[in-house]
């Protein structure tokens, strides 16, 4: 009897071990630290021992591991005002829309927000609730009176934007821009600093510059006679392309420009009298003899037949003028 005991105890206590090894080995791979919540307790019989059963014991820690994953990977259920932490924390502003706020600050909010909204690949549905938690004051008292007055299914992020830029950035602003657009050369603006100010002035005027080629004809048309007749001939039709070789034209240009200021500067140099030549001609003016001026020679009078004296014009006794009073 004490054999078999003693054998039984030797058998099933390696297997405990190695069991005991493979749990640890899983639970330390997939989840560092695991709940005793989700620790399952083996069945027991009447008498208090644990009957060994694989596949039961199997199938309850598949099944805890399951659960603990799903909680894990669930999407982040966090308090209302996560969403605008999250987006302020990426450089998102509060929006007040206090009067009379100006067209291009409540435009450039609206362009930021958004990019910070699709860095963080918000859906439109999540935009929508990160932009209405950054207005605050006036601008939170417009939008509820916007959804009291829209039915729910018609609240989208769409909606949001139109409504907002008819607000606070209006369509006078927006039709003042476009004309700016059509008026717009380069004028004494580098092309770095035209391109700039063409795209920003672009989006106000979609349809004009509808497409590609569109886009390029109006750059060209543009831009300083100079540059604009070293650029058409090519009929470049690539903007990103247009753009950089209206560059280069522009470096050559201001090379040339320099070479010719320079060499100008060099003849204005050597035309001029050096100080040296300067000193030598006003020591020889110095040193040199005194050229004695002609004396003018007097010019004598032959005496009147008249009155017998010398004078000049007409005799006075000739013409019978009284000679005391003239």
């Amino acid at each position: 009897m004490s054999t078999r005991g003693t054998r039984g105890r030797g058998t099933r206590g390696p297997g405990r071990g190695r069991r005991g090894a493979r749990a640890e080995s899983l639970a330390s791979d997939t989840i560092p630290v695991v709940d005793a919540s989700e620790t399952l307790a083996s069945p027991t019989t009447d008498s208090g021992t644990r009957p060994y059963d694989r596949t039961a014991r199997d199938d309850a820690l598949s099944q805890a591991m399951l659960r603990i994953l799903e909680r894990v990977t669930s999407p982040n259920t966090g308090s209302r005002g996560s969403v605008s932490e999250r987006l302020q924390s990426n450089g998102a502003e509060v929006f007040k829309g206090i009067s009379r706020v100006a067209p291009n600050v409540a435009e450039y909010w609206l362009e930021a927000t958004e990019r910070i909204m699709d860095d963080l690949d918000c859906t439109a549905k999540q935009k929508l609730k990160g932009a209405i938690s950054l207005l605050r004051e006036e601008a939170y008292q417009w939008w509820l009176t916007v959804k009291e007055g829209t039915q729910l299914e018609r609240i989208t992020w769409e909606l949001f934007k139109s409504a907002f830029q008819g607000k606070y950035v209006g369509a006078s602003y927006v039709d003042a821009q476009r004309k700016e657009f059509l008026n717009l050369t380069q004028g004494d603006r580098s092309i770095a600093e035209y391109e700039v100010e063409f795209l920003r002035l672009s989006r106000y005027a979609r349809g004009i510059v509808a497409t590609e080629y569109k886009r390029c004809v109006r750059f060209e048309d543009g831009l300083r006679d100079s540059l604009q007749v070293l650029i058409a001939p090519q009929r470049e039709r690539d903007f990103a392309a247009l753009v950089e070789k209206v560059k280069i034209a522009e470096d050559v240009k201001r090379a040339e420009r320099q070479s010719w200021e320079k060499k100008r500067s060099k003849t204005k140099i050597d035309l001029k009298p050096s100080n040296s030549d300067q000193r030598h001609r006003k020591s020889a003016r110095a040193d040199g003899p005194v050229r004695a001026e002609a004396p003018i020679a007097a010019v004598s009078l032959q005496p009147c037949a008249d009155c017998g004296k010398s004078h000049y014009g007409e005799c006075w006794k000739r013409i019978g003028a009284c000679l005391r009073c003239g």
